[in-house]
């Protein structure tokens, strides 16, 4: 039974949505629309959000299909935003497809409402966010001065990084490793500054930033190989492990998104498990004044990223807003 009257006096059964239009964004129309200097201030703002307690994003429910891969359905809303519902699957064995081993569609309902706004390929955003928000760290956490980078892995995130980093920092040089040296070579010519090595050890042990952007399922460095001084992002996802050494996690200052980061995989990080929330620094909280950055030049700085449902709504929204600024988009009758 309904408490609310209509003012038309029209009953809930004769009520119907009937037909309404419902915005379409491919993969080619999100990356189009989406402004990168934007996604990385969206995204700082984002943070912040979370900290302040605005952001609303209920644990993500789990379908696994066995020996196949799995889907999770990722929500989010803070006020004066569309809600949002980001469905992410996961299959592996996609690449040896030539399909992305991540697909996405992101959906937006109106705040007010509950109607269906816009439905858009989430696919390019997940890529990109991931990649902003360890890049955001870089911008706001690693030192003022620093010129050489180290990024390993070349695939996806590999080239999301590429396309942010030379946003935060004057790099004088990027060096680029991967498992399998053609695919860092191929990756790095297609960027300024950037350059194929084939020592992993030797390109970070005289980096000022390093960036894992791998599918590894154990630590593809060492954690004495960090100078003091160094900020090292990780967002690769491997469990039962993954990239990044447990010990640099417990030797450097840790920041991550939120406090599901130390939960089990896939909802938190393989090399997390084992510490506790205690051990590290809420990003948002950082950003917000409330814990600290950077206070030394010879810390060692660490943010290890799993991906939550602010940094989809953050991208959906600001190329759902431009789009329709833009009023070039075509909408689908539902």
């Amino acid at each position: 039974m309904s408490l609310h009257s209509n003012p038309d006096g029209k009953s809930a059964a004769e009520i119907t949505k009937g037909a309404i239009k419902v915005m379409a964004l491919s993969e080619s129309d999100v990356e189009e629309l989406l402004d990168l200097g934007d996604l990385l201030d969206g995204l700082a703002e984002g943070f912040r959000a979370v900290a302040r307690g605005e952001m609303q994003s209920p644990h993500r429910p789990e379908i696994t299909v066995p020996n196949k891969g799995f889907m999770l359905s990722m929500p989010a809303w803070r006020p004066g935003s569309p809600m949002m519902v980001k469905m992410v699957c996961v299959f592996e064995d996609n690449l040896t497809l030539n399909i992305p081993n991540h697909l996405a569609v992101i959906n937006l309902f109106d705040e007010k409402t509950g109607m269906p706004l816009c439905i858009m390929d989430g696919t390019y955003i997940t890529g990109i966010r991931t990649a902003g928000a360890a890049v955001l760290s870089v911008r706001e956490i690693a030192r003022n001065d620093s010129k050489t980078a180290t990024l390993v892995g070349a695939g996806v995130q590999g080239r999301e990084h590429l396309r942010l980093l030379p946003l935060v920092r004057e790099f004088d040089e990027i060096l680029v490793s991967s498992l399998y040296y053609d695919d860092a070579k191929k990756l790095a010519a297609q960027y300024p500054k950037a350059t194929a090595v084939n020592d992993l050890q030797d390109a970070v042990s005289r980096s000022d930033v390093v960036c894992l952007a791998s599918h590894s399922y154990s630590p593809v460095i060492d954690a004495n190989w960090i100078r003091p001084g160094t900020h090292v992002t990780s967002v690769g996802y491997a469990p039962p492990t993954g990239e990044l050494p447990v010990e640099l996690a417990q030797l450097g200052k840790l920041y991550v998104e939120d406090d599901t980061a130390f939960e089990i995989p896939p909802v938190g990080c393989g090399e997390l498990q084992g510490l506790s929330a205690t051990d590290a620094i809420k990003f948002g909280d950082a950003l917000m004044g409330s814990a600290p950055l950077r206070e030394r030049d010879d810390e060692i700085t660490v943010y290890k990223a799993m991906g939550i449902a602010m940094e989809d709504l953050v991208a959906a929204e600001l190329a759902y807003r431009r789009a329709l600024d833009s009023g070039h988009f075509e909408s689908a009758t539902f």
